[in-house]
């Protein structure tokens, strides 16, 4: 005799009979988990990695540099927030549509389509200035929605460019990891720009690097060879599994903590009277996620993500959040901002890799994009919320506990495992 996990929950499935295996993979050993640097050692890896890196850099530079070009224009605060705003909520509309063209089209279309048009939006704006402000939205609206799909692609990838799932589950530690230089360096590099040139060198920057970055990445060996399986007719057969819809609220969930924190740390530097907390909260959040990713790849238990190991990591995450409540001076706040940012990394990988493991054949780029459009909804609803809230660290609190019950009723109820003839 033998027994199945029901094959809608990969994490069931991990915890029943090791990893989900991806196809061409190997079975995990029992060898220590391998790091970062093993990753990079295979071929191809690093490329592809930088290269999505870079073109995706704009995704924190862009927001900055719509609000300084917007408020040099001469438009109040409220204008300039409203053109980031729809800036940062495009995406969410683009990436599953791109990441299906990638799936039915191969990589080099939707990478290269998209760059062309997201260049072609910022240098108009940056030539025509925002004066207009129907052509500064409709101009942030394009260079959103049309963002290249290289996260999904990268993530589509490394299956094949890896030997195993072990590899491929460092893998996507990794990329979570590198992305918090995105929203560390992109808000930095964009300031310097500005002040040094002006915003509209920094939006020109960011068309540069996202063209730059985008062909690098598909114009590689393992980019150009690469094509998804054969995909259901289903138009949302992405989004059928039934734990992917629950994993996608999670990862929604995940985005308010990080919105809500961006507006917390400017009530917290109000509050305590110094302007450099605003921006030091959310590096050191970044800077501790990346830290706090190198860690867990090397963990055992990184290697085999059940649901019990899920709801651990989101139950840690969410108490991090507790000791940001408590009264204390700015430099204790600060440090106390590293404790949730070591935790988001590491669970924010382990959703990934359910989610991809979830994806139908020939979804795996539209399922990214999917799980980008959730944590982007997320970002824009905590901002949001935060705001009336008067910017308490109480709802990326409320917001992660809410991520640890919704984690807790599927894993109690998840299907039992079955029993099938061998």
């Amino acid at each position: 005799m033998a027994y199945a996990p029901d094959s809608d929950d990969p994490l069931s499935a991990a915890e029943s009979a090791g990893a989900p295996r991806l196809p061409g993979q190997e079975p995990v050993t029992a060898s220590a988990p391998p790091s970062f640097l093993a990753v990079l050692r295979h071929p191809g890896c690093g490329r592809l990695l930088v290269a999505s890196l870079v073109g995706r850099v704009p995704l924190g530079m862009v927001p900055i540099a719509l609000i300084l070009t917007a408020r040099a224009d001469g438009h109040s605060l409220g204008t300039a927030s409203l053109l980031a705003a729809v800036y940062g909520m495009s995406p969410a509309l683009g990436l599953p549509v791109l990441g299906r063209m990638a799936d039915v089209r191969g990589l080099a279309l939707p990478c290269g389509l998209g760059a062309v048009l997201v260049a072609a939006a910022l240098v108009a704006l940056a030539v025509g200035g925002s004066e207009n402000l129907l052509f500064a939205v409709v101009c942030a609206a394009v260079a959103g929605a049309c963002c290249p799909p290289l996260e999904g692609g990268l993530r589509s990838l490394w299956p094949v460019l890896l030997p195993d799932a072990a590899h491929t589950r460092a893998a996507y530690t990794l990329d979570s990891s590198t992305q918090q230089i995105v929203y560390v360096a992109g808000p930095v590099v964009t300031i310097v720009l500005a002040g040094q040139f002006s915003p509209v060198a920094a939006l020109l920057i960011a068309a540069t690097a996202t063209v730059v970055g985008s062909f690098t990445f598909s114009t590689a060996a393992a980019a150009r060879a690469w094509r998804a399986a054969p995909r259901p007719k289903d138009a949302l057969a992405a989004l059928r599994p039934p734990a992917m819809r629950p994993l996608l609220v999670t990862l929604v969930l995940m985005g308010i903590t990080i919105g809500a924190l961006d507006v917390a740390a400017i009530a917290s530097a109000d509050l305590h009277r110094v302007g450099w907390l605003a921006g030091a909260m959310p590096a050191v959040f970044s800077a501790a996620g990346l830290l706090g990713g190198a860690l867990f790849v090397r963990l055992k238990t990184a290697a085999r993500p059940g649901p019990g190991r899920l709801l651990l990591v989101a139950a840690l995450y969410a108490g991090c959040w507790i000791p940001l409540l408590a009264p204390v001076p700015a430099p204790v706040l600060l440090a106390l901002s590293a404790l949730p940012g070591a935790l988001f990394v590491p669970l924010l990988s382990v959703v990934s890799f359910a989610l991809t493991s979830l994806a139908p054949p020939g979804t795996s780029t539209e399922v990214v994009g999917w799980l980008s459009s959730a944590m982007r909804l997320g970002l824009a609803g905590g901002t949001a919320l935060a705001g009336p809230l008067g910017g308490h660290f109480v709802l990326p609190l409320l917001s992660a506990g809410v991520c640890v019950l919704l984690l807790a009723v599927r894993t109690v109820h998840r299907p039992a495992v079955r029993q099938v003839t061998a």
